[in-house]
Formats: C-alpha cells, sequence, structure tokens
C-alpha cells in the first residue's frame, strides 16, 4: 500500500520511516531480452534460455542493472508524493547484488525513507532499499537511492 504525501513538509515529517512493503513483479524471459536490446547486454547468461540452463545458476538470470532499474517502478508503489513540481533520481550510494534473479522470479521491494534533507528549492531524500526475491535465502539487491523534489 502506498503512502501519499502533499508537498515537502509531509514529506520531511516521514524522515525515518518505514515506507513498507511493494508488490511483487515478475521478471520474464521478455523483460530481460527488452532490456538486452536496449542496453547492447546480450551475454548468453540472460538472452540464451538453453544455454543459460547449463550454466551456473541453471536458468537465464536478469541483468543486475535491470534488477536495480526496476527501483523506481516498486518505490512508486510505496510513496507518492504529490504537490511538487519536479522528481527526479540523484543518484546511489551503495548498490549490491547479492544474489542473482533467475527469470521467472517475483521481486519486491523493502523500503525505508532514511533522511530527508532540504537542498535549494526542495528536499533530497535518502531511501534505504533491498529487493527481495519471493523464496529466496539472499535479496536480489541492497541499495541506497538518492532523489530529489522541488517545490
Amino acid at each position: 500500500m502506498s503512502i501519499t504525501v502533499n508537498g515537502l513538509d509531509e514529506l520531511k515529517k516521514l524522515a525515518g520511516s518505514d515506507l513498507g512493503t511493494s508488490e511483487w513483479t515478475e521478471v520474464t524471459q521478455e523483460r530481460i531480452d527488452t532490456f538486452a536490446d536496449a542496453t547492447g547486454d546480450h551475454q548468453w547468461i540472460h538472452v540464451d534460455p538453453e544455454k543459460a540452463a547449463a550454466g551456473p545458476f541453471g536458468a537465464p538470470i536478469a541483468h543486475g542493472y535491470l534488477t536495480l532499474s526496476l527501483f523506481i517502478p516498486l518505490f512508486t508503489g510505496l510513496l507518492d508524493v504529490q504537490g511538487v513540481t519536479t522528481k527526479v533520481n540523484y543518484g546511489l550510494n551503495k548498490v549490491r547484488f547479492p544474489s542473482p534473479v533467475k527469470v521467472g522470479s517475483r521481486i519486491r521491494l523493502v523500503g525505508k525513507l532514511a533522511d530527508v534533507e532540504e537542498v535549494p528549492g526542495g528536499v533530497q531524500i535518502t531511501v534505504d532499499g533491498t529487493i527481495e526475491i519471493e523464496g529466496g535465502a539472499k535479496p536480489a539487491a541492497v541499495l541506497q537511492s538518492l532523489s530529489r523534489f522541488y517545490a
């Protein structure tokens, strides 16, 4: 369930809050292939199901950066900031990929609004995120994301 805030003052009040857990999203071979086409990364472990089945993970796996790129749609299921003019990704402080995401797996985001700090014209938020794999012992990604919201 998404938390909705209206404006920067309400957003500031959420600093330190758990944002909850997103809905599950399936990582399909089609999504992996589309990402490979967009990035030019056609390594067999991602796009050749037959060869990948005989590889180290027993199936094709998502690109790490595909998993990372899914942070934004997963995050929008956690926090909806209204009453602002602009929302931008500002960067990342940390990213790790502890476990590969096999094709057909479902992932979700667990998020915490670690910090909200003022910047000229708006605020910058720091989100601690863990992208979990359904049934997995380790997460697919652990990250700290920075975003800016302008009034």
